[in-house]
């Protein structure tokens, strides 16, 4: 993206905050975390961002909101025809361009790297600020490939991870087109020679006394074993070898993040490292950890804050291998998703190659199905948390895995109120406190890892040759059973006293049978093999029993699990395999997960093992014919299948196939299904088909045909030949019982594009649809359309060709008081029922006008957002210094004209409905815009500086730098007091050289309230300015000021306005006749400040000082 200024495409979300006019949504589009260089440089400042913008692998790039919903989208250089398809289902909004549909089908392209959702995340932001990370991974030495990769723009190599034959790569934003050339194959049929797969280098967060003994540990020290000899690396946040639980327990460290080195700032990883081998030393052996004889790694992979990079913590996992650990602690982890991640990959490979056991937190989710990543993967040690009655953590994430249902976490630990070594000075240690000294008590499955991870390392001790999977086996089979399934705990709570007698253990750990499918009358039983592995010299004997729980947790029945034998021999040194059989045809009327616990008992020890197996629901084979206009299987194609009621509900399914028939298994119940077809991802000119079935049934196998040949165009149009279309937005939204569900496209117009509807109509009013369509006249007109509302169906083609006596006519002012400006205009249509459409916004000099025709047909309402622009940053996104929103959307009639005007003098305070100043419990706080324009637009302006202060009485409360509407608060006593409210902000000349100071104060009375607005006003003074915000000098106008708030209409007691020609040096008193005082003009280039003073009538003071508000010319 190399031009200057690109025109932006918004979308309905960025809308939703304009019409509450909580920010304008123009004012979302400045960058995430801080502003741009070019403002940073100039000085200035401005409120937290509430929108966020994300540049895209492909170089596209998008705004998003708080929630992650999309508000604007901007299509990369040379990328103009390539369609967008987008979604937004189960809080996740989507967006998709169509040459990378195929490769995130094939399990090439990371799909986290469209979810607009996840990448708009607070923690991925602060990642991808300085450019795209990526982790690439290469087909053999690959030369080429990593060539073209390396040499696209500025992209850096960050690190090689050896392991996976991987980069971890960082891209310059501006450069993320040409990366995306190097990635993959023309049209996105396939990878680039070379390349095997693309991932997002996503973002992982860091997630003693009692629990010590409750996991046997002190047994296991009067056994002998204490983890001497043994290496046990923690890869966090660091680790504070200072102090004295620490001193001496680390033989190596490394810095994995651009902290500047090891030290643990945030306080994470040196509680972790001590619960798992703290020598417990400051407090004479109390708070000794699980292996204090062991030595510690230290890799810091979690940075200062507690977020680290998948490519860092992969390179700690293989330096750890490097440095001989036999154990890794990994108290961190992020969302899983169906396949195997890079860290998932990293764990299999080096358990599998040098023997290594890693053990991880499940996560901190606590739901069903939340188990995160790396602890999801096959060689993990997955450990979630009980507390110290071994009742499970309500925070404990739970199985089953995500994509297969397999039996995870592994085991249990205590992870509830664990006290360990605090770090410090640390954020925790601040966030916390110490007690007592030098400890910190903290819960999470980060805590009760180490536990586990201490235990295996006092297992290695004692058994040396044991590599992971013996150490896995021995700690799972020696559990303590609790009331729990095994997707809750997986075979138990750890008990090491138990496993450091324990000879046999089993393989595998658990056993994860196929699902059963449904009808289930003629189900055949089933048998995996429990394989007993002896490490001892003696034989041993088992007696076996098993116990079987049904998915509503009564008990499951009688033969459902069935072992093979009651008792086995195991040799010394050998094996012994028993089968386990489920029969699922006995378990009736009840469908679902069943789950069961073998336990074999003898020789004074019992192995454990956790078993399960899908009982599917009621499900039937939905197959999907996909057929293009030429009466082939399409070459480019997405559907999309999600399940909105019945036993289908929250199912999704994204299913491909090259030969353009898809056969998948689903469950009964209801279904949306959405498909795009295209003949060319590149240019969606050459035809694009949408096909909807909103209202999809499977109650039988079931066949949907969706055959392009059946769709009709959709022909809008303006009237004028010279309009040219901009952007094109189709979209249609369907409400269900668990929220609604949106699929769309972004085109740049309607050509070649043609729409069918599929299946029943759709009678109970759930389903919206609406077309948008923008067109640009010239260099300073467009037209702005929206159509739609409630239908029974999608759409069969479309045609609309409006008559010039249908629409509105908008002619909007857009002012800027400093030179050098570009600004830009933005409506979005509102229909009855929706969130919104899309807009555009076309940069273009201020100050200056633009010509808005608005369709008015549907019952639309229109709201308009400005923006003054300085330019734009490194990475190509216009910087914005100014924002102004018109508020809530409104309706335009048809054949009339309207004048609306943004950002012109007088600028000041706005008081009045959501805006002012409140008092909740015994903090003070402000909701109000400091620079509402001229016609009393709220908005938000970048400004140098600002001071808070509160008195009471003549003693001051505090004292910030923040602005009235950008979370100035104050706390104060709960006793009624008389409080004396003062702020001033300046903005630079570079902004606005009207209204560049202002200075406000309020004085009122106020105690503790639930939630009570307090009586302040303001003045606004409506001055006749050009959009340069001056006026004629010498003249004499008549301004009228308003008083808003606690002051206004009847409850005003006195006003006294005043006038200043040398910037507030010296003030004459104005007369207030008819609600306006007489003002003559300032010289040329010379400005006029204005002053006012207000009582209402229970006595509440306001003040008020404009400086320079307008200028002469």
């Amino acid at each position: 993206m190399k031009r200057a200024y690109g025109a932006t495409i918004a979308t309905a979300a960025a809308v939703a905050l304009a019409a509450g006019m909580t920010s304008p949504a123009s004012a979302a589009k400045q960058s995430p975390d801080a502003l741009p260089a070019a403002a940073q440089a100039a000085g200035l400042k401005s409120a937290e961002q509430t929108t966020h913008r994300i540049t895209l692998i492909t170089g596209d790039r998008v705004t998003a909101d708080s929630k992650g919903r999309v508000t604007a989208f901007e299509r990369a250089e040379g990328r103009e025809r390539i369609p967008v398809l987008t979604k937004r289902v189960g809080g996740h909004t989507l967006a998709i361009p169509a040459d990378a549909q195929r490769l995130i089908a094939a399990g090439k392209l990371d799909q986290r790297l469209f979810d607009i959702t996840e990448l708009s995340k607070k923690d991925n932001r602060r990642a991808q600020q300085k450019g795209l990370k990526l982790i690439v991974g290469y087909k053999g030495a690959a030369a080429g490939a990593k060539a073209d990769v390396r040499a696209a723009g500025d992209t850096t190599v960050r690190r090689t991870l050896k392991s996976l034959n991987a980069d971890a790569i960082t891209t310059p934003k501006r450069d993320a087109t040409d990366l995306w050339s190097a990635l993959i194959a023309e049209k996105g049929d396939a990878t680039a020679s070379g390349v095997s797969r693309v991932w997002l280098d996503g973002v992982r967060k860091a997630s003693l006394d009692k629990s010590v003994k409750q996991i046997g540990a002190d047994k296991a020290w009067a056994a002998g074993f204490d983890g001497k000899g043994v290496k046990v690396a923690v890869l966090d946040t660091g680790v504070d070898a200072t102090h004295a639980d620490l001193k001496d327990q680390v033989v190596g460290e490394k810095n994995f993040t651009k902290a500047a080195d090891a030290k643990d700032r945030y306080g994470h990883g040196t509680h972790v490292a001590s619960i798992a081998a703290g020598t417990g030393a400051k407090s004479g052996g109390k708070f000794k950890g699980v292996a204090p004889g062991a030595k510690l790694l230290n890799g810091k992979v979690l940075d200062d804050t507690g977020y680290g990079d998948d490519s860092g913590i992969i390179a700690g996992m293989e330096w750890a291998a490097e440095q001989g650990a036999d154990i890794v602690n990994l108290s961190l982890g992020g969302g899983d998703t169906p396949g195997v991640d890079p860290l998932e990959a990293e764990v299999n490979k080096l358990s599998a190659d040098k023997g290594i056991l890693f053990a991880i937190a499940a996560g901190n989710d606590g739901e069903p199905g939340s188990v995160g990543s790396p602890g999801s993967a096959d060689a993990a040690l997955t450990v979630g948390a009980v507390d110290d009655n071994d009742k499970l953590a309500d925070f404990s994430s739970q199985g089953p895995r995500v994509g297969d249902g397999a039996i995870k976490p592994d085991v249990t630990a205590p992870g509830v109120d664990i006290t360990a070594a605090a770090a410090d000075g640390s954020v925790i240690d601040q966030e916390v406190g110490q007690e007592p000294e030098g400890y910190l008590t903290i819960s999470g499955t980060s805590m009760a890892t180490p536990h586990v991870a201490g235990a295996a390392a006092l297992l290695k001790q004692q058994h040396p040759e044991w590599k992971y999977a013996e150490l896995k086996g021995a700690l799972t089979a020696s559990t303590k059973g609790g009331k729990y399934t095994p997707f809750q705990q997986g075979s138990g709570r750890i008990a090491v006293d138990k496993a450091i007698k324990q000879s046999v253990i089993a393989e595998p750990v658990s056993l994860s049978f196929e699902t059963q499918q449904w009808p289930h009358t003629d189900d055949k039983p089933a048998t995996k093999k429990v394989t007993y592995k002896n490490l001892g010299k003696e034989d041993v004997t088992l007696d076996l029993t098993v116990t079987g729980t049904n998915p509503k947790g009564a008990p499951a029945p009688a033969g459902f699990f069935k072992l093979g034998a009651k008792t086995v021999k195991v040799p010394a040194g050998g094996t012994a395999a028993v089968d386990l059989t489920i029969d699922t045809k006995l378990g009736g009327t009840v469908d679902g997960a069943y789950s069961a616990y073998v336990v074999a008992s003898g020789g004074g020890q019992s192995v454990r093992t956790a078993a399960a197996v899908e009982r599917e629901v009621e499900s039937y084979e939905l197959t999907l014919k996909h057929v293009g206009r030429d009466g082939q299987a399409p070459k480019y194609y997405d559907s999309d299948l999600e399940g909105v009621s019945g036993l289908a509900t929250d199912k999704s399914y994204n299913p491909f196939d090259a030969s353009g028939t898809v056969k998948i298994r689903v469950p009964k119940g209801g279904y949306l299904l959405n498909t795009g077809m295209y003949a060319d991802p590149r240019d969606f000119t050459k035809g694009a088909d949408w096909i909807a079935q909103p209202k999809l049934s499977v109650t039988k196998d079931t066949t949907v045909t969706l055959d392009a040949r059946k769709g009709k165009p959709v022909d809008i149009t303006v009237p004028s030949a010279d309009a040219k279309s901009f952007f094109a937005s189709p979209d249609y939204t369907v409400d269900t019982a668990r929220g609604s569900y949106s699929f769309g496209w972004w085109l740049d117009s309607y050509t070649d594009f043609r729409t069918s509807h599929l299946g029943p109509q759709v009678t109970d009013g759930s389903l919206h649809q609406q077309w948008d369509g923008h067109w640009t006249k010239g260099d300073d007109a467009e037209y702005d359309t929206v159509l739609g509302g409630k239908v029974k169906q999608v759409a069969t083609g479309y045609t609309k060709h409006f008559k010039a006596s249908e629409l509105a006519t908008v002619k909007v002012g857009m002012g800027a008081s400093a030179k050098g400006k570009k600004g830009t205009i933005s409506a979005l249509g509102y229909l009855p029922g929706s969130s919104g459409g899309s807009s555009i916004s076309v940069p273009q000099p201020l100050p200056g006008t633009r010509t808005v025709y608005l369709s008015t047909a549907d019952d639309v309402k229109w709201s308009m957002d400005f923006e003054q622009q300085a330019g734009v940053d490194p990475d190509g996104w216009p910087i914005l210094d100014a924002a102004y929103s018109l508020g809530a959307a409104q309706k335009f009639a048809p054949g009339k004209s309207y004048e609306k005007t943004f950002n012109t003098a007088v600028f000041g305070p706005r008081v009045g409905g959501e805006f002012g100043v409140s008092r909740r419990g015994n903090e003070i706080s402000g909701s109000l815009p400091l620079f509402a324009d001229g016609k009393t637009h709220v908005g938000s302006s970048l400004y140098s500086s600002v001071k808070t202060t509160l008195h009471k009485g003549d003693t001051k409360i505090g004292e910030n730098e923040d602005p009235l509407a950008g979370g100035a608060t104050f706390k104060v006593p709960a006793a009624e007091a008389e409080y004396k409210l003062s702020t001033s902000v300046k903005r630079s000349v570079k902004v606005a050289s009207a209204s560049t100071r202002i200075d406000a104060s309020w004085t009122f009375r106020s105690k503790k309230a639930d939630n009570a607005k307090l009586p302040v006003s303001t003045a606004r003074f409506a001055a006749a300015v050009d959009l340069s915000s001056r006026a004629k000098a010498g003249e004499t106008q008549s301004v009228p000021v308003t008083v808003q708030g606690a002051a206004a209409g009847a409850n005003l007691k006195s006003l006294a306005a005043y006038v200043s020609y040398d910037y507030g040096q010296t003030w004459k008193k104005a007369t207030v006749s008819g609600g306006k005082i007489k003002v003559k003009n300032p010289a040329a280039g010379k400005g006029v400040s204005f002053h006012a003073k207000i009582t209402d009538k229970k006595g509440n003071k306001s003040t008020l000082s404009i400086y320079n508000a307008f200028y002469g010319k």
